[in-house]
């Protein structure tokens, strides 16, 4: 199949401040080209772009998808410690079918935010992996580690069985990795476990950490050390990509550790300022030369997949508040959500650019908008101005996956309709544990 994106106003990310006006062929699964079309092209299919802009597909790199059953729910917590504490109890009523359908949600309203690529962290990942060949988009899933060495070994026996029949697709789009939950859930051994298997394996470990104050003072409590350094000391974070969402309360000391490891900054500013649990300095982990991507968490402490919304938040926070003396520019907010993303997962030679060779993970967003009028600068109105519902067209390895914002994939009524019949039955059972 062969497609011609005809005459966009293309933003490739491949160099600061560079934007065109640009046809884009997709031959297959990848960008045959960016530039002027010419006669030996020929289109199965043509795409009048002239009032669309053409960026690439957006990585989030650190999201629960399945927790989108529990958006709205018990949101008004004042700490993390507390809202986990009503959320832990509700994630032990879930199921293999919870989960799928509850994936199914969580990736609809990806592909409807111009998601194509997302950082997973949960359990029964068979059935999100099931979800997402469903619904077209592509995953790093973690293989979640929680408990004492012997829960997650149990855990990861378990899932590794199941997702069996998930490795090695032909078009690669789900890899795997190991995610032990963080250092408030998972002790030294399941911490060292899941560097033996990551490192083994070849694959990114994927951890929450520093999220809060309260953990980064029960560490030092604990264990005599910050978390990062306490991480490192073990030995668990070396020889590795490593994947750190939230590091909301990083010493300077840490960020120097930081600069000699494989490892990536997730910025999540919508659930960091919702659960009160700090704004992260981004402007200083940059000075530091430290990568940073961006993600949205889970919907039920952001409460949805918008990274759209996560970076005109990015941008405005780090507009702000600037330990240093950088500001983020739209730049570089952009670059966390595409090529940052891509990079943290190990997949930048295959996405995060517009350029001829790769993988056609493109967003098409409508510019008839009044918001977006006139656009004077395409990257501060993608950062600035743009919604997640401007998006128009997304594809995923020169797969439609929706169109003049209809979702091809998946069925939206289908899907709304098990999301909420599904919670339903989760409340249910909820409310039976209690009466019981």
């Amino acid at each position: 199949m062969k497609t011609l994106i005809a005459n966009a106003l293309v933003v490739p990310m491949t160099k600061e401040g560079y934007s065109l006006r640009a046809d884009i062929g997709i031959d297959g699964k990848h960008i045959a080209f960016v530039g002027r079309a010419d006669a030996s092209f020929q289109p199965d299919r043509v795409i009048d772009a002239s009032s669309f802009l053409a960026m690439p597909a957006l990585v989030n790199a650190h999201t629960h998808l399945s927790m989108g059953l529990m958006r709205n729910y018990k949101d008004d917590m004042p700490t993390l410690q507390e809202w986990l504490a009503e959320i832990f109890p509700v994630e032990d009523l879930l199921d293999e079918r919870d989960i799928l359908f509850a994936s199914r949600l969580g990736i609809m309203e990806s592909i409807q935010s111009g998601v194509t690529t997302v950082a997973d962290m949960y359990f029964n990942q068979h059935s999100t992996a099931k979800a997402i060949l469903e619904g077209g988009i592509r995953a790093s899933i973690g293989i979640t580690l929680f408990g004492d060495l012997n829960q997650s070994k149990e855990r990861v026996k378990k899932s590794e069985a199941l997702l069996k029949g998930f490795r090695n697709q032909p078009d690669r789009r789900i890899q795997f990795d190991y995610a032990p939950h963080a250092i408030y859930t998972c002790p030294e051994e399941t911490y060292r476990y899941a560097h033996a298997l990551a490192k083994d394996h070849g694959v990114i470990l994927h951890t929450h950490l520093s999220e809060t104050r309260k953990e980064v003072e029960d560490s030092i409590s604990t264990f005599g050390d910050t978390p990062l350094s306490y991480l490192s000391r073990l030995g668990c974070l070396g020889d590795i990509k490593t994947l750190l969402a939230h590091c909301v309360h990083l010493t300077d000391e840490e960020l120097i550790i930081l600069k000699d490891l494989d490892a990536t900054i997730v910025h999540n500013p919508s659930s960091n300022t919702k659960l009160s649990s700090g704004l992260a300095p981004i402007s200083k982990f940059l000075e530091h030369g430290v990568q940073v991507a961006l993600g949205t968490d889970g919907a039920s402490s952001n409460n949805n997949l918008s990274m759209f919304e996560e970076m005109h938040i990015a941008s405005l926070i780090g507009r702000v508040y600037t330990p240093t003396n950088t500001k983020l520019t739209p730049y570089q907010v952009l670059s966390m959500a595409t090529t940052n993303g891509a990079k943290a997962l190990g997949l930048e030679a295959r996405i995060g650019r517009l350029e001829a060779g790769m993988e056609a993970d493109i967003l098409l967003l409508d510019l008839k908008k009044s918001h977006l009028t006139p656009l004077n600068d395409p990257f501060s109105a993608l950062v600035y101005a743009a919604q997640a519902s401007d998006v128009d067209t997304l594809f995923c390895q020169g797969r439609m996956l929706m169109q003049k914002r209809k979702i091809l994939t998946l069925r939206e009524e289908d899907v709304l309709k098990d999301a909420n019949s599904c919670w339903a039955e989760v409340l249910a059972r909820k409310r039976g544990e209690q009466n019981g």
